[in-house]
């Protein structure tokens, strides 16, 4: 009886020890799980931020895009006022223009002589000829170059060609 207690005494050490090493490994695996299920926490957490940073970037393209159209239409509308605007004036000087008889006003006509004869007084023409000539050939200002255009927003809103009368015309008929 001794040996067969024995015998189970070392089997049931050895289906312990067993348990205890397959225990060991298990609870290895359980954390390593427990820090990737973290690591999943973490990263999950960084998308939903993503996702939030990503919800305001498109609310605020949306504001812009509104706060452009609104822009847009109201330049638009001004354009269609001026281009009606312009067709009147057009069909105004179209019209027949009637001619009123002018008004004599002495005042007027004495201010107009006076203008005149200062005129006539400040021409050159009483200075020497060679001192006329120092006169009109002055040395000529230095010239600039232009600074090179810029193309704005509006450049590219506004790309086709501008009207003509012609255009104007033809579009009202």
């Amino acid at each position: 009886m001794s040996i067969v207690g024995l015998a189970l005494n070392l089997l049931l050490a050895g289906l312990l020890v067993a348990a205890l090493g397959m225990g060991w490994r298990l609870n290895r695996r359980l954390k390593a799980l427990r820090d990737s299920h973290d690591g999943f926490a973490v990263a999950v957490r960084e998308l939903n931020s993503a996702a939030a940073r990503a919800e305001q970037g498109l609310a605020d393209l949306r504001a812009a895009t509104d706060e452009a159209i609104d822009l847009l239409a109201d330049r638009i509308d001004k354009g269609r006022s001026v281009a009606a605007k312009l067709e009147r004036l057009i069909d105004h000087a179209a019209a027949p223009q009637r001619q009123a008889a002018p008004t004599a006003d002495p005042v007027a006509e004495r201010r107009l002589g006076a203008l005149l004869a200062a005129a006539r007084e400040a021409r050159p023409e009483r200075v020497a000829p060679s001192e006329r000539l120092a006169l009109t050939q002055r040395p000529a200002p230095p010239q600039r170059s232009a600074p090179p255009l810029r193309r704005s927003v509006e450049d590219d809103l506004f790309d086709d060609e501008p009207l003509t009368l012609n255009d104007v015309r033809g579009a009202a008929r």
